[in-house]
């Protein structure tokens, strides 16, 4: 089933079904477009690949574009609760999946968790980072431990959490978007959520923010009341040459509250790169 989002006249895909064999396991991938240095997209949390279906559509029409579902999500390969995924073991499993279908070298779009894992990942291998995007993130979380906490004690019943959550992750929560976003994370597998809310909220990534080189965008919804405009301002004043942009009318999903105007600020953001 494929479910129109409130704004944009974008798709939520549920269709798209994909994943390749790599060295650390199989990984849920959606492509489209060719050309130019590959647009990575990396969801969050309470999410998969199916959430960056506005910026698949737009961004795939000039170069090549994919999102990848992480361990335990989408179409990956199961997880354990013993396996333990913190973000330079996702980290590992997108570098995995980018040598598996033949990227050397990517653009980064990351939200939320997937923020924490493209630092991670700039950190690990910088000669694979063509430029940063991060969107509603930071490099430490004031409030990591407790919303870990909380994170872990509500996934007993993934259901009963997404409806709970989505509201505060919403500007706005039109009904069609709401509803999308608690079927996704409705069924997220428990133990995989578990890995990936360790993964994002107690990371601190200061140092290695410091350290970018890459040229970096830094995005957030204005009303985002999840990682609010604050942690990407210091984000922001982290990362040498930063440039921070927010989104207005959007909360911690600005990529579908909001994807004509998220899309257009990474248009200008690649647009003024050398080689993109």
């Amino acid at each position: 089933m494929a479910v129109a989002l409130a704004k944009g006249g974008a798709l939520f895909d549920r269709d798209a079904v994909g994943r390749v064999e790599t060295s650390l396991g199989a990984i849920g991938v959606s492509e489209q477009g060719a050309g130019g240095i590959p647009l990575v997209l990396l969801h969050g949390v309470g999410s998969d690949k199916s959430a960056w279906a506005p910026q698949l559509a737009h961004f795939g029409r000039t170069r090549r574009t994919v999102a990848l579902d992480y361990p335990g999500y989408g179409e990956s390969d199961p997880v354990s609760d013993g396996e333990g995924y913190p973000h330079d073991r996702f980290a590992d499993a997108v570098l995995a999946a980018l040598d598996t279908l033949d990227i050397p070298r990517a653009h980064l779009c990351g939200l939320s968790l997937g923020g924490v894992v493209a630092i991670a990942i700039a950190h690990r291998a910088p000669e694979r980072i063509g430029s940063l995007i991060l969107a509603d993130t930071f490099a430490v979380h004031p409030e990591g431990a407790a919303i870990l906490e909380r994170s872990i004690a509500a996934s007993s019943d993934m259901a009963a959490m997404s409806r709970s959550r989505v509201p505060a992750l919403l500007a706005e929560p039109g009904a069609e978007l709401a509803d999308a976003l608690v079927e996704v994370m409705a069924r997220i597998d428990p133990a995989a959520f578990r890995m990936g809310a360790a993964a994002v909220w107690p990371a601190d990534q200061q140092k290695r923010a410091a350290a970018i080189v890459a040229p970096t965008l830094v995005l957030c919804g204005a009303e985002d009341r999840i990682t609010p405009p604050l942690l990407s301002a210091e984000l922001t004043a982290l990362i040498p040459s930063a440039r921070l942009v927010l989104i207005e009318g959007a909360g911690h999903l600005p990529n579908l509250e909001q994807p004509t105007a998220f899309n257009a600020a990474i248009d200008s953001f690649l647009a003024q790169l050398a080689q993109a």
